[in-house]
C-alpha cells in the first residue's frame, strides 16, 4: 500500500467520526477517546477546584459545627465553580482521609467526636449519593464510572442471591438409608 492509499483511508476514517449509539442517540460524556472532549483551560479549572482545598486553615475535627460550616463551605465551592462535589473532595476539605469518613458515617469515632459526627457525615454522604443517583439516571457521567463510584463510597455491590434446597434424592425414610448403607458395603466388599 503507497502513501497515497494510506492518506486516503486516514481521510476517510477521519470523515466518519465518531460512530452513533444504537437509534442515533449520541453519548458525548461516554467517549473512550482519551482527552478528546476536554476543552482548553479543562485541567487547570479541576486543579484550581481541588487545589482550593490546600490553604484552606486546619479545623478542629472534633468539633462537630465546625465540620458541619467546612461541609457547607465545599458544597458551596463546588456550586460555585460549578464542579460536581466528590467524597475525596469533601475529605480534603475536611483534612480527613476517606476512612475517617467511612468510619464517622457507621457511628464509629474516636472520644473526641461525637455523634453530631455522625449526622452530620450521613447528611453529606446522603447528598453525594442523591446527586451520584441524578448524574446516573441523566447520563452526566460515564456509568463504568458511576457504578465504581456506588460500589466503593455508597456500599452498592453487584450480587445474586441463591437459595439452595435440600431435595431429599437420597431418599427420605430409613429404608432408603438402610438400603444406601448396605450397597456401599457390597461395592466395598466386591472390590475386596
Amino acid at each position: 500500500m503507497d502513501k497515497k492509499e494510506m492518506a486516503d483511508i486516514g481521510e476517510k476514517i477521519a470523515k466518519r467520526g465518531r460512530p452513533k449509539g444504537s437509534g442515533g442517540n449520541e453519548r458525548p460524556d461516554l467517549s473512550w477517546n482519551g482527552n478528546k472532549d476536554l476543552q482548553k483551560g479543562d485541567n487547570r479549572k479541576y486543579l484550581r477546584h481541588a487545589l482550593a482545598s490546600w490553604d484552606l486553615p486546619q479545623i478542629d475535627i472534633s468539633d462537630a459545627s465546625q465540620v458541619e460550616q467546612r461541609i457547607n463551605w465545599y458544597f458551596e465551592h463546588c456550586a460555585d465553580d460549578d464542579m460536581k462535589p466528590t467524597v475525596t473532595g469533601l475529605c480534603n476539605a475536611l483534612g480527613i482521609d476517606r476512612q475517617t469518613f467511612y468510619n464517622w458515617g457507621v457511628g464509629k469515632y474516636r472520644n473526641t467526636e461525637s455523634s453530631a459526627h455522625l449526622d452530620l457525615v450521613k447528611k453529606a454522604r446522603s447528598i453525594l449519593e442523591e446527586l451520584w443517583e441524578d448524574y446516573m439516571l441523566n447520563g452526566k457521567i460515564n456509568p463504568v464510572s458511576g457504578i465504581f463510584i456506588g460500589k466503593n463510597h455508597f456500599g452498592y455491590a453487584d450480587k445474586q442471591e441463591v437459595v439452595v434446597t435440600p431435595s431429599g434424592s437420597l431418599g427420605d425414610d430409613a429404608r432408603d438409608i438402610k438400603a444406601l448403607e448396605q450397597q456401599y458395603v457390597d461395592s466395598v466388599v466386591d472390590e475386596e
